[in-house]
């Protein structure tokens, strides 16, 4: 073989490692319980876990608590078990925040009272959903 021919598939080679390192680091959506339990086994990496900000009756949001110099902010989560977390993020509020439909965080906890977020993620309600127009004659 050519010297050259040598060196592409070695360069093909670090490239599928590359490729398969990543696909292992992908991660699924969890749960606030699941975190905790990463937490209690020494597992600091951070997780996935989605779920929809708490809201009451009227749909207003629940426990946002932003700091007085409005650049961290705790809201509460519920994540698919039904598990309510305080969950701190320190950066200023997202726009449209309290109207999103679901809410990743990403991050881990730092002790057992709170989930430290390092990035969030929203999903917000579209523009283009079908609503019922009624005209009155």
């Amino acid at each position: 073989m050519k010297k050259g021919h040598i060196i592409g598939l070695g360069i093909i080679a670090i490239a599928i490692v590359i490729i398969m390192t990543s696909i292992g680091d992908a991660s699924s959506y969890e749960n606030f319980s699941t975190a905790k339990e990463m937490k209690h086994d020494g597992n600091d990496k951070p997780i996935h876990v989605v779920g929809q900000l708490k809201k009451n009756t009227s749909g207003e949001v629940e426990g946002l608590n932003v700091r007085e110099d409005k650049v961290s902010f705790t809201f509460l989560l519920v994540d698919n078990e039904g598990t309510a977390q305080e969950v701190f993020y320190n950066e200023p509020v997202p726009a449209d925040f309290t109207r999103s439909e679901s809410v990743v965080v990403i991050g881990a906890y730092k002790n057992d009272e709170i989930f430290i977020a390092d990035k969030i993620l929203m999903k917000c309600p579209s523009k283009y959903q079908e609503t019922e127009v009624t005209a009155e004659m």
